[in-house]
C-alpha cells in the first residue's frame, strides 16, 4: 500500500505548489549573527528584571550548570529572534502519554471558575472528545465561559453536529481556516493549518505539546490512516507540560492572537489576564511561529541552540524531514564533539514522512550522529534536550510543515531540574527503541531506496 500513498502525495503537493507557491526557509546564519550582541534579559510575575538581576540569574544558572555557551549565547539570541521575554517564577509539570495528560486537563477544567480556552489541532468525536465536550459543557452551563479553536483539515473527520452542540450550549466555537473557501472570514489559505494543542484554565494554568483530544492517545484505540479508521492494540507515545506561573500569560495572548487573525466573533468580557504570582523556579519562554512571521521562531530557535550545543544534543521527533540547513547544523555538531542521538519513529501515521525522513539516515550515521528508531508505542513526541540544560517541546515536528505552514506552539525551558526528568524521560524511550547501524542501513532493501526517493520528491508538503 505504500506506493498509494506516495502516489497520494505527491497528487496533493502538486495541488498545494498549484495553490499556495513555494515557500522557503530562512537562511539561518545571517539571522542568528544579526541578533548575537545582545545581554540576557528576564522577567517575573511583576514585569522586567533589572540588568543586574538578569545577569546575576545567568551567573547562577552558569554555577550549577557549568559555564557553557547555551546559557549565555542562546538566550540571549531567542530573546532578540522570538521577542517573547525569559519569564521566572513558574512550575513546569512534565506530562507522558494521554494517561497522565487527560485526568491532569480535565482535574484543571473542573477547577475553572472564569474560562477555559482550548486551541487543538484534531478533536476527535470518539471517547475522549465525548469526555472533553461533557465536561466544558458542564463548565458553561455553569457560567464558565469557554472558547474552542479546532483545524478545519484536522477535524474533517469530526461530524459538524458535535461542534454545533457546543455552539448551541454558548461555547463560542471558531473553525480555523475552513477547508471551504466561502466559509471563512480570511483570505483562503488551504495550506496555513493550526497545529497547536493549548489549553489554558484561567488564564493561570496552560498545557502545551503533542497530544490531540482523541481516543488514539489510549491503548487499543482507533488509529487514523489516510482519513479510515482501523482498530489497533498500538498505543500512542507523546509528551505534554502543565504549566503554572507568569508565563502563562504569553500562552494566553497566543490563544487570542489566534482568535483575532481568524476573526472570530468577539469574546465574552472575562479576566483572561489576571494578576499571577511565582509558582516554583522554572524559567520559561512561550514561543508561537505563525507563516504570517517574517521566519519560523521555532526553527531558527531550534537551529541556533544546535549551533551553540557544547556537550549533549537529544531529539526526539515524530515526523523527522529536516531541510538542508537543518542537516547540516545536526552534522556539524556530531562533527565538533557533541554527542547527538535521535529517537524517532519505528512505525508512523504517514509514510511518506517516515521514509523522507529515513532518506537521511545514512549522511547522519556518517557523521557519527545516533540514530535509534522507537519500537512498540506510535511516537508522536516532539521534544529537544540540549547540554542538559535547555529543553523545548510543543507541537512542532522537524518538518517543512511545521517550519513553513503550520501555526505551531512551544515552550523552551531552563535548568537542570526539568532536565534531568527530559533526561530520564529520554533513556526510557531509548530502552525501548533499537539502534540503526551504520552497515546495517547501508544493506537495506533497495525497495526502501525507492521508497526514500520517491518520498524525497515530495517532503517539502509533508
Amino acid at each position: 500500500m505504500a506506493h498509494y500513498a506516495i502516489r497520494l502525495a505527491a497528487a496533493t503537493a502538486i495541488f498545494l505548489i498549484a495553490t499556495v507557491g513555494c515557500a522557503t526557509l530562512p537562511d539561518a546564519d545571517p539571522l542568528i549573527e544579526r541578533h548575537s550582541a545582545q545581554a540576557a534579559r528576564f522577567e517575573n510575575a511583576r514585569g522586567a528584571l533589572s540588568t543586574r538581576h538578569s545577569a546575576a540569574i545567568v551567573a547562577e544558572l552558569k554555577r550549577r550548570s557549568g559555564d557553557i555557551d547555551i546559557l549565555d549565547k542562546q538566550i540571549a539570541l531567542e530573546q532578540a529572534i522570538v521577542g517573547s521575554p525569559l519569564i521566572v517564577g513558574n512550575k513546569v509539570t512534565l506530562l507522558q502519554d494521554g494517561a497522565a495528560t487527560y485526568p491532569a486537563m480535565f482535574a484543571a477544567i473542573r477547577q475553572a471558575r472564569d474560562h477555559i480556552n482550548l486551541e487543538s489541532y484534531i478533536i476527535d468525536d470518539d471517547e475522549i472528545g465525548q469526555q472533553f465536550a461533557a465536561l466544558l459543557l458542564e463548565k458553561q452551563n455553569a457560567g464558565v465561559q469557554v472558547n474552542v479553536i479546532y483545524d478545519s483539515i484536522g477535524g474533517i473527520n469530526t461530524p459538524k453536529a458535535f461542534f454545533e452542540r457546543l455552539s448551541a450550549a454558548g461555547i463560542a466555537v471558531l473553525e480555523f481556516n475552513p477547508v471551504n473557501p466561502f466559509a471563512g472570514k480570511t483570505a483562503w489559505l488551504p495550506n496555513n493549518r493550526d497545529h497547536r494543542k493549548l489549553l489554558v484554565v484561567d488564564g493561570q494554568i496552560a498545557f502545551i505539546g503533542g497530544i490531540n483530544i482523541s481516543s488514539v492517545y489510549s491503548s487499543g484505540s482507533i488509529i487514523r490512516r489516510a482519513g479510515k479508521e482501523t482498530r489497533s492494540n498500538v498505543a500512542w507515545r507523546d509528551t505534554d507540560i502543565q504549566i503554572e506561573g507568569p508565563v502563562v500569560a504569553e500562552f494566553q495572548k497566543l490563544f487570542l492572537e489566534t482568535w483575532e487573525k481568524q476573526r472570530g466573533k468577539p469574546l465574552a468580557e472575562k479576566n483572561y489576564f489576571p494578576t499571577l504570582k511565582t509558582e516554583g523556579k522554572d524559567i520559561v519562554r512561550a514561543i508561537g511561529s505563525t507563516p504570517d512571521d517574517p521566519y519560523s521562531l521555532i526553527y531558527l530557535t531550534l537551529i541556533s541552540a544546535i549551533g551553540n550545543a557544547e556537550q549533549h544534543i537529544r531529539l526526539t521527533h515524530a515526523y523527522f524531514v529536516p531541510d538542508p540547513q537543518l542537516l547540516q547544523s545536526l552534522i556539524e555538531a556530531a562533527g565538533r564533539g557533541v554527542e547527538v542521538k535521535l529517537i524517532l519513529p519505528g512505525h508512523t501515521d504517514s509514510s511518506v514522512t517516515f521514509h523522507a525522513g529515513r532518506g537521511h539516515y545514512a549522511a547522519l550515521l556518517n557523521a557519527g550522529v545516533k540514530i535509534y528508531e522507537r519500537q512498540g508505542p506510535l511516537l508522536h513526541s516532539k521534544t529537544a534536550l540540549i547540554d542538559g540544560v535547555w529543553s523545548c517541546l510543543g507541537s512542532s515536528n522537524l518538518d517543512w510543515r511545521s517550519f513553513l505552514d503550520n501555526d505551531e506552539v512551544n515552550a523552551v525551558i531552563l535548568g537542570r531540574d526539568f532536565a534531568r526528568q527530559m533526561q530520564a524521560m529520554f533513556e526510557k524511550d531509548i530502552q525501548g527503541s533499537k539502534a540503526i547501524d551504520l552497515v546495517t542501513w547501508q544493506r537495506r532493501s533497495p525497495w526502501l531506496h525507492v521508497k526514500e526517493w520517491a518520498a524525497s520528491l515530495v517532503q517539502r508538503w509533508f
